[in-house]
């Protein structure tokens, strides 16, 4: 984003909004990591909120907080507000989002907006059932987005192949947030996306990267290796 710099980015007040928002994630870490679920969005959209109220807007700025709004839209008989987008029913809504998105993307390639449309696209896909597509939007939002925005498209993309049994590439993906975590995506988030992604193949090494952070002094990391061990035992 050209008002969204990276010296902006890593700021104080912008890097304590994301971490609180990593808390949510780690806290709701089990309903977050099949491949960007519907509680990602949320806290995305919160995040998003927060930058869009504490930047300068552009028109790609107010394209994607629109968009936000409507991926963040409920299910009602009650007609939308300022504050509340409506739908009457539930392919109404799909349909409004899917759309929104890729007008999004299709408007704005090769940007940060981009990306991120991309990266709700795949996340909306894959709830569907649409992995194929899913992956194609994942990829494209690693490619497009800032090292903070493609590190949560490599944990969605991630799932997918987890899910389908691609284990290797799935590590692959995580492994190099590992080595490179960021706001978005912390070490410790990605040890434990790690460890959910192989506990079935190999429960041993998922055992060792979990166990060390079970006493984290991070009260969210701890609650989520706690619960990951647990389900460990069923392997």
């Amino acid at each position: 984003m050209d008002k969204l710099t990276r010296k902006e980015l890593k700021s104080d007040k912008f890097a304590l909004e994301v971490q609180h928002g990593f808390e949510f994630v780690s806290e709701h870490r089990k309903q977050m990591l099949r491949w960007g679920p519907p509680a990602m969005a949320l806290v995305l959209i919160v995040l998003g909120v927060l930058w869009y109220r504490s930047y300068q807007s552009n028109a790609r700025q107010e394209a994607l907080y629109h968009a936000m709004k409507v991926q963040n839209s409920q299910i009602s008989a009650q007609p939308p507000t300022g504050y509340v987008v409506t739908f009457p029913n539930t392919q109404a809504r799909e349909d409004a989002v899917l759309k929104t998105w890729k007008e999004l993307a299709a408007k704005y390639p090769s940007t940060e907006e981009g990306a991120i449309a991309e990266y709700f696209l795949g996340t909306n896909a894959a709830d569907l059932g649409n992995l194929g597509e899913a992956t194609k939007y994942f990829q494209t939002a690693i490619d497009w987005g800032n090292a903070a925005y493609a590190s949560q498209a490599k944990l969605a993309l991630a799932a997918v192949y987890g899910s389908q049994g691609k284990v290797k590439e799935g590590e692959a993906l995580i492994q190099s947030i590992i080595d490179h975590p960021t706001v978005m995506v912390s070490k410790d988030a990605a040890v434990l996306a790690m460890a959910d992604l192989i506990k079935s193949t190999d429960p041993k090494r998922s055992h060792q990267l979990v166990d060390p952070l079970r006493t984290s002094t991070r009260g969210a990391v701890s609650k989520a290796a706690i619960s990951l061990e647990g389900s460990l035992s069923q392997h």
